[in-house]
């Protein structure tokens, strides 16, 4: 098997530095493979080869010519009870960039390389420690931006998710495994289990993985944090309400309109999730080429946004362009917002859109209200508990799908009297798909691709 087009080597010695580059109190320096021990020895005042597993000791680490670089811990970690499932020895030097790359240095000069991104995570994968799904988790445990992504990272690590498309590959074998029997045995009159039953206990597990399915919503939140758009017409006051939020002068706000002509960027922290907020070009009908090029890219970006803000100027009402930007959007996923509303002589009207609020963002006003119908938008169902278990990947949403199509294939099939031996093949398909979670029957390029993503030293 190929890992980053490189062919993987059954123990093969690697190391990396396994903390983050700069300046900090300690740096660790991870080494996994067979000749791990014999590395360690080579390089640190102690009998390397008489420590027991899972214990630290101090020493001075030097390079191939004796001359010191540190006083280290050394832990030792032996075979299968290392992350990896290798002899593995981490180094705990002092934080600094250059004493962390002395003995990174001194480590390679024993002749073992340099690891590649993800490739302790890879070994543990490959070695049976963790699932796909797990060596996923850790490194959207490193990644993790609140408490929630943190929360669904470790059920994963811990096995919940794999526990889950385990289940539900130990529900089906046996349904397999009758259809192929009616398949074999024509003659013998096998009853393991009646049409009806059949059908019955795969709509309910069709049921369960549907359920997991809907939970993709909220993954990808955690996973991926929300875009939020502010659109609306110019002069509106988009970018008042952008440094509301922020709590902070982050755009340029004139009474000039169109002062706002590319997309403004910023990160926000609202209600314990990670937004990407997003102030655009105002929308309407405009003949200067720049200005035109930025009202392009407001709508591309609105229409690319996990959640809209539609901004109308409450001292002026809903204009033609207002109604015809209403057109656009799509409702589901826009808060109408009502701004201005400390200037006098109101001009608010009714509109067609479930989520509404007034405010002013120059005086702060509101703000609060807005917070709570972004939270009620976002979490359509309600926020994930602690013990939920999500789909948080494209990976897992598509191999999950697959596996529900394949089923409900199977129980038309069997509704309309269909061969056995038509619909076995569609069986073994959803068990294939729920094995490419967990990494059964998974392609190197799917390898490739996740492992890759990883930090060097994971």
């Amino acid at each position: 098997m190929e890992f980053i087009h490189h062919p993987y080597q059954p123990n093969e010695t690697i190391a990396a530095i396994a903390t983050p580059p700069g300046e900090g109190g300690i740096a660790i320096i991870r080494i996994s493979g067979k000749n791990a021990i014999d590395v360690a020895a080579k390089l640190f005042s102690g009998n390397v080869h008489s420590f027991k597993t899972h214990t630290l000791h101090l020493g001075t680490f030097h390079n191939l010519m004796f001359e010191p670089i540190d006083e280290v811990l050394l832990a030792v970690m032996l075979g299968k009870r290392s992350f990896t499932g290798e002899n593995t020895v981490e180094i705990h030097c002092h934080g600094g960039s250059l004493v962390a790359r002395k003995v990174l240095e001194a480590v390679l000069s024993t002749g073992i390389r340099a690891a590649r991104p993800g490739e302790f995570s890879f070994k543990a994968f490959m070695n049976g420690k963790v699932d796909l799904t797990q060596a996923e988790a850790i490194q959207e445990l490193i990644c993790a931006k609140n408490e929630k992504a943190l929360e669904a990272a470790g059920n994963q690590l811990r096995g919940k998710l794999s526990g889950k498309i385990s289940y539900f590959q130990k529900e089906l074998t046996p349904l397999v495994a009758t259809l192929e029997a009616w398949i074999d045995f024509p003659e013998e009159g096998l009853e393991f289990t009646t049409m009806e039953e059949l059908c019955e206990k795969l709509e309910s597990i069709c049921k369960d993985m549907q359920k997991l399915l809907d939970t993709f919503h909220n993954g990808k939140i955690l996973h991926d944090g929300i875009a939020l758009c502010l659109v609306g017409c110019p002069n509106v006051g988009k970018s008042s309400l952008m440094n509301a939020l922020l709590d902070k002068e982050r755009a340029i706000v004139s009474h000039i309109p169109g002062t706002t002509r590319d997309i403004v960027e910023d990160h926000l922290r609202l209600n314990g999730l990670n937004f990407k907020l997003l102030d655009t070009a105002g929308i309407r009908e405009a003949v200067d080429l720049i200005e035109c090029e930025g009202i392009r890219r407001s709508k591309e970006a609105m229409f690319g946004a996990d959640l809209i803000l539609f901004v109308l100027d409450a001292s002026v009402g809903v204009t033609s362009e207002d109604l015809n930007l209403m057109e656009l959007l799509p409702r589901e996923k826009t808060i109408a917002i009502w701004n201005k509303t400390d200037l006098p002589d109101s001009q608010i009207t009714s509109i067609d859109f479930p989520h509404t609020v007034h405010l002013s963002a120059k005086e702060r006003n509101g703000l609060e209200l807005l917070h709570k119908e972004i939270d009620t938008v976002v979490w359509k169902k309600g926020p994930p508990t602690r013990e939920e278990i999500l789909i948080t990947t494209l990976r897992h949403k598509e191999a999950l799908s697959a596996a529900i199509d394949s089923c409900r294939k199977v129980i038309q099939g069997l509704h309309l009297g269909t061969s056995p031996e038509f619909l076995t093949s569609d069986m073994r398909q959803m068990l294939k798909d729920l094995g490419i979670i967990i990494g059964v029957n998974v392609t190197e390029t799917i390898l490739s691709s996740i492992f890759s993503q990883f930090c060097i030293g994971k």
